[in-house]
Formats: C-alpha cells, sequence, structure tokens
C-alpha cells in the first residue's frame, strides 16, 4: 500500500551504484600503469649515441681525479680496446709526471717541495753526510739482530745509542738550515720545526730513495 507522503524514488532500488572493490583488486588498479606510446630503445643504440671520442690524457692529479669521478658517475660502457688505450694513456702520463717530479719541475710538485726555500733546503741536506742516513740500514740490520737471542739483549742498548746521536744530528741539522735559510731569504716566513723536520725526514731517506731526486753531490758547496 503506497502512503500519501512517500515518494516513488525512496521507492526505488539505486541499480547506478558504485560496487565496492576487494583489497587485492585495489592495489591491482594502483599497480597498472600506462604505455609510454613508443617502443623502449635497445641498450645498443641508446650507448651508440652517448659514445664518443676518448678524452686525452689528464695533465694534472686533479684533472685525473675529476676525470675518474665523472667516469664512475656516467654508464658508458667501453669496450677492451677503449678501456686498453685509456689504461695505456693514464700509465704514459703518470709516468712523465713523475719524471717530471723527480726532475724537479715546479709544475708537478707537491705542495710541501714547491719554491726557491725548499730547492734551497733541499741542497744543502743532499750537500751533508747525514747521520741520519743510516736510520734505514740499521733499522734492517736491528730486526735482523732481534732473530738472534745472544744478540737480542744489546739490541735495545743499540737502538737507544742510535736515537740519541739521531737526535742530535738532526739538532745540528735544523739550526744550520734555519741559519742559511734565513741569511739567503730574509723575508721568509718558511723556518722553525717545520723547515727542520722537513730537511730532517729527506735526510733519514737513503739518497736514491729522495724525491725529488738530488742535484748535489755530498762535499759540494752550496
Amino acid at each position: 500500500m503506497k502512503l500519501p507522503w512517500k515518494k516513488d524514488d525512496d521507492a526505488e532500488v539505486d541499480t547506478t551504484s558504485t560496487v565496492e572493490q576487494t583489497p587485492e583488486e585495489a592495489a591491482a588498479d594502483r599497480r597498472y600503469t600506462e604505455g609510454k606510446g613508443r617502443p623502449t630503445p635497445k641498450r645498443r643504440e641508446a650507448e651508440g649515441k652517448r659514445r664518443g671520442p676518448v678524452a686525452p690524457a689528464p695533465t694534472t692529479r686533479a684533472e685525473a681525479r675529476a676525470r675518474k669521478k665523472d667516469l664512475k658517475g656516467s654508464a658508458v660502457s667501453l669496450t677492451k680496446e677503449e678501456k686498453r688505450a685509456q689504461s695505456d694513456q693514464r700509465r704514459k702520463a703518470r709516468t712523465e709526471q713523475r719524471e717530471k717530479m723527480m726532475d724537479g719541475d715546479e709544475r708537478y710538485l707537491m705542495a710541501r717541495d714547491k719554491g726557491e726555500v725548499r730547492r734551497y733546503a733541499r741542497d744543502i741536506v743532499d750537500s751533508r753526510r747525514n747521520f741520519a742516513g743510516l736510520f734505514m740500514p740499521f733499522a734492517i740490520l736491528l730486526i735482523l739482530v732481534m732473530f738472534l737471542p745472544a744478540l737480542a739483549v744489546y739490541a735495545t742498548l743499540f737502538m737507544l745509542i742510535f736515537v740519541i746521536f739521531l737526535v742530535i744530528d738532526g739538532f745540528l741539522l735544523g739550526r744550520t738550515l734555519n741559519n742559511r735559510i734565513h741569511e739567503r731569504f730574509p723575508n721568509t716566513s718558511d723556518g722553525g720545526f717545520k723547515l727542520t723536520w722537513y730537511g730532517f725526514s729527506r735526510a733519514m731517506q737513503m739518497r736514491f730513495m729522495r724525491a725529488p731526486r738530488p742535484t748535489v753531490k755530498p762535499g759540494d758547496a752550496v
């Protein structure tokens, strides 16, 4: 029975209401992605567009580090021939840089070795017969003696005596370096313990291991 105050719309069933989705169906709708509208290029085609001529070898360490960083960040795949060519160029560049550094070229020296003051300090050290130059041979001899129980007892005493003479020689070398440096370069700020340690660390190395290589002989006037 239809009552007067009832409307016809209330009696009808809403057949256009949205059917609720299950969690699995909702997740599947979210994972769906529309196509790009174009085919994905092949890897060989994409690499062919990016690949170019091999860059020349870097001339400085800073440039080499920057080049290495760029190569790590890029996704370019090189052939074996290209990798071998780059490796040969880098090896050749490093060899040339080391040779120029050993010859004392200011462009390739480390920061601690640059300047006329440091060059003069190296010449003073190389012209002396330093007691500190016996450090490495003595250290090797001491290691061998430690394997002999009969002589190991005296090794500590010998090491103590050697260290005392080493400190005395380092003090004399530092005083000589500072006096002569300030006589020749009165306006320089390089001196003191920093210059003493620079000369002493070079004096402890054997002559054929010093870098840059010595340009004067022991006993030469500097």
